[in-house]
């Protein structure tokens, strides 16, 4: 219901898109996340956007690097990002939510889950 994709392999300091596309419930209702994975690392919290787009939220070191916007007339969600270097190599998920703002940080509040892309950053 959630597919990811636009990962790859980039070199430091490019910009890579991810794209989001939902399917399968009302994608417009839920507000929707992006959580990276780095190999041997846990699963964690990268930006939200609420439901209409009208609010973003972002864990603080990714701040001002990272754009997370949505287009409900496409069912789609997308994470623009910049500067991107070696310690951003991961593996990048979608999830769908209804949790309230203090929980979107959270992995387990989120119900719908895309199978994931990858980002490689090389220097």
């Amino acid at each position: 219901q959630l597919q990811a994709s636009g990962g790859g392999l980039v070199q430091a300091g490019d910009s890579l898109r991810l794209s989001c596309a939902a399917s399968g419930f009302t994608f417009s209702t839920y507000r929707m996340g992006w959580f990276r994975q780095a190999p041997g690392k846990e699963r964690e919290f990268v930006a939200a956007i609420s439901e209409s787009g009208g609010s973003t939220y972002y864990t603080d070191s990714l701040k001002g690097r990272f754009t997370v916007s949505r287009d409900n007339a496409k069912n789609a969600v997308y994470l623009q990002m910049n500067s991107l270097n070696p310690e951003d190599t991961a593996v990048y998920y979608c999830a769908a939510t209804r949790t309230v703002i203090t929980g979107l940080q959270n992995r387990n509040n989120y119900r719908y889950w895309g199978q994931g892309t990858l980002v490689t950053v090389s220097s």
